[in-house]
């Protein structure tokens, strides 16, 4: 016995390192065709069959057992039919080759393992099995197949075949399916993973690289492999700057990556203008920061350049052409100051003091921050900042003006203004404030009408109580909440008595008053804060009750019953002689045996049906724990 399981765990072994060399294989050749990837996988988990035959146990003349069954399966389900059928065909031949009794019962095995496995790609959605449950539910199925398929052997064999190998075969078939599946999972999330990360850092717009210990590019994105006059980032893998640049500017570029290396100090946006041989100048802003292993070794360091020309060109523009900038100020709909680093104006327009009429004199060319917070505070100005603001939440409110944000501000005369502040490089903070006040109230109508039409989507227009769909929605949430905290659920139905006979008699609009009564006094007795009363459909009514166990909700019931006979509704057509209604109760808990909330509103009819067949005008309630309630509804 001991010397199957070693044989089958022999076998086990190498089939992993087959699949382990197909992997790492496949990942090099990904520019393959799906199909020839797929052939591939075929074709190595044919090898891992033929491998697992060679080292099977021999268990009679003709006869034995291995792993090839876990091996076909595996290829169906983690690869698909095409690789299946490869390996079934490789698994098939081999088997013919080794001959012995036991080749037709071998070749039955392969053959049904091949359908069941590819029946259960399709099943699958025609996609490999990647989850854990998936996994172990195919390693679950070639562990029982596995076992089986020994009734292809002769009678007399079979029972020595389970006693002998049984366990082992089992096992280790569930062992290898599971094994494959999770190892390939795995390979796969971590190629995709990989890729991802490539990808990111190949595809990024701006000047990406890494660098190993020895100042050679590791990986590097388009951009700079084509700044560096190469096609492809691939070719920038093992040069140095020594490669690419003067002497001179290598041996500064390298000199300041060794000093990150060695201080692992990051090289935080350092700006340089550069003049290139054959290229305009630029403007670059460098970051580069060192890289450690998982064990805190530092093996490299990764960098990234961005152009800032452009920004760089507008920033003199802006301090070059300030008279004509304030110019068009002048002339813009908005206010915009421009504060400078130690927070006082440097400039601003007309505009930006007309929208703050209050604090209009403290906004004026030098003005501290603080200075213009003070004077909005002491006057009033904004609903946001309290008259009676201290002095250290002043000092507070004016170091926000160098965060960049976007906020919307509430004046007390009634005006909303936006305002949306930048801070530059150079620490100089951009304010622009525009009057949002016609879009704001335009946006406060917007959400007061849609609170409006959902409070008419929720409600039933004659009745003025919840809706149909409104309580469905409440009735499945109750019961999620009540089945989570078993605290007890009650819901009533209650249904208008002779309804049918009052309309013919009075006409519908009265029967149409009638209903807006019944349902007023359903409303006063349904008080709670969590009760939802709704109107159910035509005549009937349903009342949610949370947290309400079966004497309080008789009580409920009995008091809507009492409140729809006091409103003395005359009815020729009932047996009372005014109008009554009938109701029928339940009440879910812990120990109820009731699956989802449609079957409890089916409990509460069975109540209601109680009620109308005892009488009429009187409450009906259904035990959920009464053997004798039946699931299906009272007759109409």
């Amino acid at each position: 016995m001991d010397d199957v399981w070693k044989v089958l765990a022999g076998n086990l072994a190498a089939v992993a390192l087959i699949v382990s060399i197909w992997t790492h294989l496949s990942y090099r050749f990904y520019q393959l065709p799906p199909k020839l990837r797929c052939a591939g996988l075929g074709v190595t988990m044919g090898l891992a069959a033929i491998a697992s035959m060679l080292l099977s146990v021999r268990f009679d003349v003709g006869v034995i057992f291995d792993l090839r069954l876990a091996i076909i399966e595996s290829a169906a389900v983690f690869g698909g039919p095409g690789a299946a059928l490869i390996t079934a065909i490789m698994a098939a031949g081999f088997r013919l080759y080794l001959g012995g009794a036991g080749v037709a019962p071998g070749l039955t095995a392969i053959a049904l393992v091949f359908v069941l496995g590819s029946s259960l790609w399709f099943f699958a959605g025609r996609k490999p099995l990647s989850n854990a449950p998936s996994i172990l539910s195919a390693a679950v199925l070639a562990g029982c197949l596995s076992i089986a398929v020994l009734a292809l052997l002769p009678a007399a064999e079979f029972q020595r075949a389970v006693d002998q190998v049984g366990l082992p075969i089992v096992v280790l078939n569930f062992a290898t399916t599971a094994a494959i599946g999770f190892f390939l999972a795995y390979f796969r999330r971590f190629t995709l993973e990989r890729d991802i990360l490539y990808a990111a850092l190949t595809q990024a717009p701006d000047y990406h690289y890494v660098k190993d210990l020895k100042h050679r590019f590791v990986v590097a994105n388009l951009n700079v492999a084509r700044h560096n006059g190469r096609m492809r980032s691939s070719e920038m893998v093992g040069l140095t700057d020594h490669d690419l640049a003067p002497k001179e500017r290598a041996e500064q570029l390298m000199a300041v990556e060794a000093d990150v290396m060695r201080t692992g100090q990051a090289l935080d946006h350092f700006e340089e203008f550069l003049i290139e041989e054959g290229k305009p100048p630029r403007w670059y802003s460098t970051s580069k920061v060192p890289l450690r292993s998982r064990q805190g070794d530092m093996v490299g360091l990764a960098g990234v350049t961005v152009d800032i020309t452009e920004k760089k060109l507008l920033e003199q523009e802006l301090r070059s052409s300030r008279n004509v900038m304030a110019q068009a100020m002048a002339e813009m709909s908005d206010g915009l100051a421009m504060f400078g680093p130690d927070g006082r104006i440097v400039f601003c327009n007309e505009q930006y003091r007309e929208l703050f009429p209050k604090s209009a004199y403290a906004r004026k060319e030098g003005a501290h921050i603080t200075e213009i917070v003070r004077a909005a505070v002491r006057n009033g100005e904004r609903q946001d900042l309290p008259i009676d603001l201290d002095e250290d939440n002043i000092q507070a409110a004016g170091q926000t003006l160098f965060i960049n944000k976007d906020e919307v501000i509430p004046l007390t005369d009634g005006r909303w203004l936006s305002l949306r502040t930048r801070v530059t490089e150079d620490q100089h903070v951009l304010a622009i404030v525009s009057d949002i006040t016609a879009m704001k109230e335009a946006e406060l109508s917007l959400k007061s009408f849609a609170e409006r039409m959902k409070g008419l989507a929720e409600t039933d227009a004659l009745t003025g109580l919840a809706n149909r769909r409104s309580f469905d929605e409440a009735l499945l949430q109750e019961f999620e909440k009540a089945k989570k905290t078993g605290q007890p659920l009650a819901v009533l139905l209650i249904d208008v008595d002779r309804f049918k006979a009052y309309n013919d008699r009075y006409g519908h609009l009265a029967g149409d008053e009638c209903l807006k009564a019944v349902a007023g006094a359903i409303a006063a007795a349904a008080r709670r804060s969590g009760d939802i009363a709704a109107r159910f459909g035509g005549e009937e009514f349903a009342v949610l009750l949370p947290n309400t166990d079966c004497e309080s909700a008789v009580a409920i019931a009995d008091k809507m019953r009492t409140c729809i006979r006091e409103l003395c509704i005359p009815h020729e057509g009932s047996e009372y002689g005014f109008v009554t209604a009938s109701l029928g109760a339940t009440v879910f808990t812990r120990e109820s045996a009731v699956n989802n909330a449609a079957e409890l509103v089916g409990r509460a009819d069975l109540g209601l049906y109680q009620a109308k067949d005892a009488g009429r005008d009187r409450v009906g309630l259904q035990r959920l724990d009464d053997e004798r309630a039946r699931k299906s509804a009272r007759p109409r």
